[in-house]
């Protein structure tokens, strides 16, 4: 227009009007202040930063210039390898190809479980990042991007402005029309009779003539049953037919039910109260016989509905069901064992008889060349037997009763130790070799006191001249009386147990050192008896209900077992060391696998009183048990190499030949070291020895 100001030129793209957006709708571009549309900032942008102004109308100022940063042209990494399996470059450092065909590195470090961790609790975005596969980038998505994935998520559209639920458009008119949509006249085929169509009836009417084709039978209206036993095996126990059990039939009629009955059936007046004084169900008739002098007499039956009642109660309530006996062969419940004539040798037969002692000689005890057997006895003497001839060799008076002697199991060492009252003695018997028997005189004096004197639960004490004539060399003060004294096998320690419920029960002593020593520091019931393992460094502990297995060097409980008895008597290990009995005092021997389990894995219940004494031999598969019923059991009880073999169990023979006395029977049993032989002693004040 004249007069009015020249218009700024603008880039070749910029235009004033509308202009066409991607989704296809027009979008106007926004006026400035002096009326003018404004450009798109991409469009206008000069290589200054600046947006030129817009053309203005005539006469009106141009519009102020916008300055904007320069920004730099975004990267496009694009991986152009296609539609192929990404593992195909797992092996390679780069993933792929970009627009320009330049390799695309994968990251330089793989994020291991702890960066990922880390990013994760670092990084506030971390929920939105994916990684691309394709370019191996993390790429943090846009809130567009977000929603778009929640609405996939919750099964709607992706697009936002689409609208599922609009009215649907009918793109065919609803009228029909009056003029077809061709006019074409009809084929001449249409109206003469197709000669492929005649072949196939053709070939349908002489299938049927052939009988190849059937016709359809009509369906019968006729409900069908179906016989559920139809397929069941006649011959079978459990037919139906085979477990159907008729009901019982009613009792006939006797002469007490006639009109006219046998006097020896009608009731006197006694009879008859007593009748009625019986209970319903103690009678043997539920009615009285009566005597009637015609047929025409007899009344009506009083209980006759009564009696119809009970039985169709009887037929519908109680259930008659036929019981399948199993045929089982006795023989096969009994357990396949071997015989004992298999499993000799082993005691059979009672070969001497060892008497002497007055009163019931409580324990035993053998040397270990199993030439001499020391027994003590309540008579308040230690006798000392020679094994073959049954001759007392040596009669040592201590006393006091004796409770529990042990023979030394070192064959180097003459020494027994008795339990009297509350002191240990320790005997040299002077039997046998006097080298042996000298030498060891000669260890026990070589011992030289410590110059500080150590606090010690019980006192050790040299034997007087009086007791040192008869064989005392040693004797071992204990506070409380003694129950029980047991060697360790290399002979240097030894064991007792005192009767007292504090933790003084259990001591140990050594022998070299003269040295005593508390191992437990408190109670943990009141203790039976006690056993040092025959090789490991174990010692077990026998209270009431249950045996308790230390372990010495690490001095720790290693197991408890649980004996499945009321109150254990009595306990022995079997030389392997694996498997150790315990006797109880309610008749049960108790066998454990310290490998197995526990629990017992077996309990033997064949002495019908209390068990008082069992043992092992050293060599041979042999244990016994001796009980207050004066018997004693040996069993066979085989070990095997193999742990996946049980131990074999098999009692072999019942030894009878000590009497009770006081109700007491077997007190104490012993294997003879080397031999298969047993010993006994009893309340009968003998000792037995069975060969």
């Amino acid at each position: 227009a004249p007069g009015a100001a020249p218009a700024p030129e603008l880039g070749p793209t910029a235009t004033c009007g509308p202009r066409r957006l991607e989704r296809g709708r027009e979008e106007r571009s926004p006026r400035c202040a002096g009326g003018s549309r404004l450009l798109p900032l991409q469009a206008a942008r000069n290589g200054s930063g600046r947006v030129r102004a817009c053309a203005g109308g005539a006469g009106r100022a141009p519009c102020p210039a916008l300055t904007l940063p320069p920004c730099p042209p975004p990267q496009d990494i694009r991986n152009t390898v296609g539609n192929i399996p990404m593992e195909w470059y797992e092996d390679f450092p780069h993933i792929g190809y970009d627009l320009e065909g330049r390799k695309i590195y994968k990251p330089i470090r793989n994020k291991d479980e702890l960066d990922k961790f880390l990013e994760k609790m670092e990084n506030p975005d971390y929920w939105r990042t994916v990684q691309d596969k394709m370019t191996g980038a993390d790429i943090k998505l846009t809130d567009e991007q977000v929603e778009l994935v929640q609405r996939l998520q919750k099964g709607q559209f992706g697009d936002v402005h689409f609208d599922p639920y609009e009215p649907a458009v009918d793109f065919f008119s609803h009228e029909v029309m009056i003029h077809p949509v061709t006019n074409r006249p009809a084929d001449k085929r249409s109206f003469i009779p197709s000669l492929i169509e005649k072949e196939k009836v053709s070939k349908l009417v002489h299938a049927i003539k052939m009988g190849w084709i059937k016709p359809r039978k009509p369906k019968e209206d006729t409900p069908t049953y179906y016989d559920l036993w139809a397929h069941e095996d006649p011959n079978s126990i459990l037919g139906r037919h085979k477990m159907h059990v008729p009901a019982p039939k009613m009792k006939l009629p006797g002469h007490e039910e006639s009109y006219n009955p046998p006097p020896e059936y009608l009731l006197s007046e006694e009879e008859k109260l007593a009748w009625e004084q019986q209970e319903p169900a103690e009678r043997k008739l539920n009615f009285v016989p009566q005597q009637y002098r015609c047929l025409r007499a007899v009344p009506a039956y009083p209980r006759f509905i009564q009696e119809r009642f009970e039985r169709c109660l009887d037929l519908y309530l109680c259930p008659r069901q036929r019981k399948m006996r199993v045929n089982v062969d006795p023989e096969d419940l009994i357990p396949k064992l071997p015989k004992p004539r298999d499993l000799q040798p082993f005691p059979t037969t009672q070969a001497l008889v060892y008497r002497g002692h007055t009163s019931l000689v409580r324990c035993l005890s053998i040397s270990p060349s199993g030439q001499w057997l020391a027994s003590g006895s309540d008579d308040c003497t230690v006798r000392f037997w020679e094994v073959c001839t049954a001759r007392c060799m040596k009669t040592l008076p201590v006393g006091g009763v004796v409770k529990s002697i042990a023979w030394n199991p070192n064959p180097t060492v003459c020494l027994v130790a008795v339990c009297v009252e509350q002191s240990v003695l320790l005997v040299n018997p002077c039997l046998g070799d006097k080298l042996l028997y000298g030498a060891t005189d000669q260890v026990l004096e070589s011992y030289t006191p410590p110059e500080e004197e150590r606090v010690q639960p019980v006192q050790w004490r040299t034997a007087t001249v009086e007791e040192h004539s008869k064989g005392i060399r040693l004797a071992v003060q204990h506070s409380k009386a003694l129950k029980q004294v047991t060697w360790h096998g290399k002979g240097d320690y030894f064991a007792t147990v005192v009767s007292d419920n504090s933790s003084m029960q259990v001591l140990i002593h050594q022998t070299s050192k003269r040295w005593s020593q508390n191992p437990f520091r408190k109670s943990k019931g009141l203790v039976q008896c006690v056993l040092f393992h025959p090789i490991r460094p174990y010692f077990f502990v026998a209270t009431q209900r249950y045996v308790r297995v230390y372990n010495l060097l690490k001095q720790e409980l290693t197991k408890k077992l649980m004996a499945n008895c009321k109150w254990v008597s009595s306990m022995a290990i079997h030389p392997g060391g694996d498997n150790i009995i315990c006797g109880s005092y309610d008749s049960k021997l108790a066998w454990f696998d310290l490998d197995l389990s526990t629990r017992p894995y077996q309990l033997l219940r064949h002495h019908k009183k209390a068990l008082r004494s069992v043992a092992f031999h050293k060599h041979y598969p042999l244990f016994a048990s001796g009980s207050d019923d004066g018997t004693v059991i040996v069993c066979h009880g085989m070990v095997y190499n193999d742990l996946l073999q049980n131990p074999l169990l098999v009692p072999v023979k019942v030894l009878k030949g000590h009497a009770l006395t006081l109700d007491l029977g077997v007190l104490d049993v012993l294997f003879h070291p080397t031999q298969p032989w047993v010993f006994s002693s009893g309340a009968d004040g003998t000792v037995r020895l069975y060969t």
